[in-house]
């Protein structure tokens, strides 16, 4: 009965992450919707050119009705939605294609550049965490800290530029913009090289983000009393903090990773646009600037759709490695320390 019960809680918790997930995609595309159509704009310049500065009335507004712009914003959300749900977003206004085609030809650049970003900033900044807690309060964690918070009061953009001046126009290291050389799309090394700046610049912007919170929750954890107890049995600070503090704080550390997402998806966008790396981010901006809607809806979708989806993984996973967290719940335990123990 008591595995029957846990099942039933089961399949109603998935059920209500499915119906928050759906609803929040839902609310998301609503919003962008109305707001990118009452924007100042006229999205017919994007498909027509200046062609549409020599249109007469009569022709702009059938041009209006071709693209369905002449119906109410309700009944043009009703049928993109219709369209959407058969897998059909539009075509865009801009490169006068399937949307569908036109960021699957650039969203796995994005995806690189992020995956490599956040991998690099996680991997770093757990180990820069643990360095500044094995030597918390002295020289070299002070230095760190004041360096790191004023790498990470720099805005993505200024440390990009600040990069393409120094290495890309003074010294001429590496390139200031795109994705590989032409002609170059399948060698590997040559996509990487022009990742180097771009990775710089989210890395040296977001790297202290992370760092600062898992620092102070391994200090918080190496004030817990299972911590007393370790060194009692004769651990080292180093044997503790790797063994017992890392694994009890991952359900903390898989949180920031959740909540830095958006942050580093944000700072992603904005130096693919200052790097002109063809990638959802500036795609985005080339929808918003063009008022290509289509386009604009799927990328906002896309974006909305991995962090929401990252939230949720991260409240998963969380449950998975602290079970008293699962369904919302909380397990009191008199005898529960928090730590394990070795001899």
């Amino acid at each position: 009965m008591k595995r029957k019960a846990n099942r039933g809680t089961g399949f109603k918790y998935a059920v209500s992450k499915i119906v928050q997930f759906a609803a929040t995609l839902f609310v998301l595309s609503l919003v962008v919707f109305v707001i990118s159509r009452i924007a100042p704009g006229d999205p017919l310049r994007a498909f027509y050119g200046e062609a549409v500065e020599r249109m007469s009335a009569e022709q702009l507004a059938d041009a209006r009705t071709r693209l369905g712009l002449d119906e109410s914003i309700f009944t043009q959300y009703i049928n993109w939605l219709s369209s959407a749900f058969h897998g059909d977003f539009g075509i865009s206004f801009k490169y006068k294609q399937s949307v569908t085609e036109v960021v699957s030809g650039v969203y796995m650049n994005t995806l690189i550049l992020t995956l490599i970003s956040f991998i690099i900033i996680f991997t770093a900044g757990i180990f820069i965490a643990v360095f500044c807690v094995l030597r918390e309060g002295s020289l070299a964690d002070r230095l760190i800290c004041r360096i790191g918070v004023a790498l990470g009061s720099m805005p993505e953009f200024f440390v990009a530029l600040i990069l393409v001046l120094i290495f890309a126009v003074n010294l001429g290291i590496f390139p200031s913009s795109g994705a590989y050389a032409i002609g170059q799309s399948e060698n590997i090394a040559d996509r990487l090289y022009h990742l180097v700046l771009p990775v710089m610049s989210i890395v040296i912007s977001h790297i202290w983000y992370c760092t600062y919170l898992i620092r102070n929750k391994l200090s918080e954890e190496l004030r817990q009393e299972y911590v007393l107890l370790c060194r009692v049995k004769g651990l080292t600070q180093r044997r503790i903090i790797y063994k017992h503090c890392l694994k009890n704080a991952m359900p903390a550390i898989v949180s920031i990773m959740a909540i830095f997402l958006p942050h580093l998806l944000g700072g992603t966008y904005v130096v693919e646009t200052v790097f002109s790396y063809p990638g959802l981010g500036s795609l985005g901006f080339e929808s918003a600037q063009y008022h290509d809607y289509n386009m604009l809806m799927v990328i906002s979708l896309i974006t909305g759709f991995f962090v929401v989806a990252a939230n949720m993984a991260a409240r998963i996973i969380n449950e998975r490695i602290d079970p008293r967290t699962e369904y919302g719940e909380t397990v009191y335990g008199a005898e529960n320390t928090g730590g394990t123990y070795e001899k």
